[in-house]
């Protein structure tokens, strides 16, 4: 049976197939197999190398050749696995017959056939391949992909910190803020964030059925094997897998490591969620204006409309991501005894999680892409809020001393249209000193920003 994107079951690999085209090499099932492959040909090289008498140091051209089958793995490889396993129904023995029918026309590896996947259960090799299947996901497509988000939005700071804008807490009119510093809050966020995804270690096991070598310590009982699957798992690829090694588990890896590194996506898909909606609403605002695409259309019967559907699409598909991760972190690190299948199939779905997340990323990347800056909206926003300016006079009131200063600005501008002249009144009537008169009234809603300038400029 052959798909197309339009037969495609998930809109991953349908309507947004085009999008992905990064992640997908890593995170499909032919990725699964391609490190799988990766993780038994390291494993068994190492071996050669232990000082077994039984498995002598291997060549180089044998170790070319092997590197060659991890470096030139293919789609047809990967469906020669799955032929593979129609007849054993299994698919890490699969990958492991796989390896040996290449060997048939050279001697010195099909001497030592028996090596491939020595002492291992499939959890070793599956939970190895998952590590270095999120490693390269996070590091070559995700990361950046984040990092280029907070990259504009700090180029956004910079630029507008300076241009005021109407705060709105609780959906009211409250004290100005600039455009920059809003958008300074997000990157500052996201940063953080960013910092601990790429934090967490990514952890491998390679110490058989329940965690203890005992096969291992069966075939060579003076061997350190521990040792051994620690170099393994921590020397850098191609020699080893450049992963952390984990030297307590059951037959799988806990997978703590993933709930902590999904859950530490899911916050980040948060704060995304948080700013998608805000953007959207500072475009139905007026704040911004998108850019037109030639031939686009924004409603079907609305010729008017520029929708934000970049910002819709980019909040959508963040919580579908953000349900994935989260049932992810939950279930994983749960397993009957020392061993049950829950959280294999679950496994198979990290790709989706986080392919939702990446199309997310794009969506934003692509929205931020076409805003445009409305100033004379934040302007005349600004100029029709006087009222902001009751939060100032009531605060120098104070400072010196002017009882029911709160009580006497609440009387004069809550719940009324307040104007510059009603406010310049009241404050040429109060007993301050006239340099702060002055000053009060050579304030605007606009010029009553704080520090948010600097602030923006810092992020």
């Amino acid at each position: 049976m052959t798909f197309s994107t339009v037969s495609a079951l998930s809109p991953l690999d349908g309507r947004y197939a085009g999008k992905l085209g990064a992640l997908r090499p890593l995170m499909s099932e032919q990725g699964y197999m391609h490190r799988r492959v990766q993780v038994e040909v390291a494993w068994f090289i190492a071996l050669s190398d232990a000082g077994f008498a039984e498995f002598k140091p291997l060549s180089g051209g044998a170790r070319k050749y092997l590197m060659g089958l991890v470096s030139n793995f293919s789609e047809a490889d990967a469906l020669a696995i799955k032929d593979i396993e129609k007849i054993t129904n299994h698919d890490v023995k699969a990958v492991e017959y796989w390896i040996k029918s290449k060997f048939e026309a050279r001697p010195e590896l099909l001497a030592a056939s028996e090596f491939v996947h020595f002492a291992c259960t499939s959890e070793d090799i599956n939970n190895t391949s998952h590590a270095l299947q999120i490693q390269s996901a996070r590091d070559k497509v995700m990361l950046p992909a984040l990092d280029g988000i907070i990259a504009t939005l700090r180029d956004m700071a910079g630029k507008f910190a300076e241009v005021p804008m109407l705060s709105r807490t609780h959906g009211q009119t409250a004290s100005p803020t600039t455009v920059g510093k809003e958008i300074a809050n997000v990157a500052v966020r996201l940063a953080k964030a960013r910092a601990q995804i790429a934090s967490v270690a990514l952890l491998g096991k390679m110490n058989g059925a329940v965690g203890n070598y005992n096969a291992h310590i069966a075939a060579w009982p003076e061997f350190d094997w521990e040792g051994f699957s620690r170099k393994v798992i921590e020397t850098p690829a191609p020699q080893g897998l450049g992963l952390t090694f984990q030297p307590y588990s059951i037959q799988i890896e806990p997978h703590d490591y993933m709930a902590e590194l999904f859950d530490a996506f899911a916050r980040t898909n948060t704060i995304l969620i948080d700013f998608a909606r805000d953007i959207w609403g500072y475009v139905s605002l007026g704040y911004f204006k998108q850019r037109l695409k030639k031939g686009e259309i924004g409603s079907s019967t609305m010729p008017h409309k520029v929708n934000p559907i970049d910002f819709e699409n980019a909040e959508g598909n963040l919580g579908l991501a953000n349900a994935v991760l989260r049932h992810l972190s939950e279930k994983l690190p749960i397993s009957r005894w020392q061993r049950d299948l829950t959280d294999s199939t679950v496994l198979r779905n990290i790709g989706v999680g986080f392919g939702y997340t990446a199309l997310a990323f794009a969506s934003l990347a692509t929205g931020l892409g076409k805003l445009e800056l409305n100033e004379q909206a934040l302007a005349d926003d600004l100029d029709a809020s006087w009222e902001v300016l009751a939060e100032p006079i009531q605060t120098v009131m104070r400072r010196f001393g002017v009882q029911g200063a709160y009580e006497q600005l609440k009387e004069v501008t809550r719940g009324k249209t307040v104007t510059a002249e009603a406010l310049h009144g009241l404050i040429r009537s109060l007993e301050i000193p006239q340099a702060e008169k002055d000053r009060l009234l050579a304030m605007t809603p606009g010029s009553y920003t704080g520090k948010a300038a600097e602030l923006a400029r810092r992020a």
